[in-house]
């Protein structure tokens, strides 16, 4: 077992973190493509409190909510697979699912938690928006796309801006969870190699910096960027 800090380890530490670090920032970026629109739209049906739709979106985002993404996680990843199979062997589809990259898994369960967080983070920022706005739309000839585009989304983003850094950082940092799919992140690449010669705690503080530069960075920009939306709040 280590004795003491190594510290010679630590340039290969972050050699082999800076390589997980594309997938991190690609799982990051992809799931937020996703879950941003869908929980804008999702958002939308739950305040116009479509009925049967409005209550499936609520048990999504309780079950979201109320537990780990760790157990999200090994759910999704256990279960995608055998329904993949038993659809294939059904249709006679002759390939191995579990060739699949882990990759395209993370991307469906980062999407899929992202997605119920967001969702009430729109709603609420929605609920901060007169509702004669879109009235004075309709009354001036606008559509309903023209009058979220160019009145209500930029109003809504002002509000809900806070809440949605917020789960832009959780995010980064919930995919050093991806260590469970067996997937190539930061977190895996240093712990593994860390095992060689038990440098976990010279891993773990690479790791740790790592993340809290990212994380810093991405809240910087958001940051500057919600200064950016509230200017006109201010003419």
């Amino acid at each position: 077992m280590q004795s003491s800090f190594n510290s010679e380890f630590l340039g290969e530490a972050i050699r082999v973190a800076l390589l997980g670090l594309p997938v991190t920032i690609g799982v990051t970026v992809v799931a937020l493509l996703i879950s941003l629109p869908l929980s804008f739209f999702l958002a939308t049906l739950r305040v116009h409190n479509i009925p049967v739709i409005s209550q499936l979106i609520r048990v999504y985002v309780s079950f979201v909510r109320g537990t780990p993404i760790l157990i999200q996680i090994f759910i999704i990843y256990s279960s995608i697979p055998l329904m993949l199979k038993i659809i294939f062997e059904k249709y006679h589809i002759p390939y191995d699912i579990y060739s699949i990259h882990p990759i395209w898994y993370a991307f469906i369960i980062f999407t899929f938690s992202t997605t119920a967080l967001l969702i009430e983070v729109f709603r609420s920022a929605l609920g901060t928006v007169d509702k004669g706005q879109i009235e004075a739309a309709y009354a001036v000839g606008m559509t309903t796309f023209q009058a979220y585009r160019q009145i209500i989304i930029p109003q809504m983003l002002v509000a809900a801006m806070p809440n949605i850094t917020n789960n832009v950082i959780n995010l980064i940092k919930a995919t050093s969870l991806g260590y469970a799919l067996s997937l190539p992140e930061i977190t895996l690449n240093v712990k593994v190699a860390a095992n060689a010669g038990y440098n976990y705690l010279e891993a773990y503080v690479v790791i740790f910096i790592i993340y809290l530069l990212l994380c810093s960075t991405v809240e910087y920009g958001l940051k500057r960027y919600e200064q950016h939306l509230t200017r006109y709040k201010l003419a």
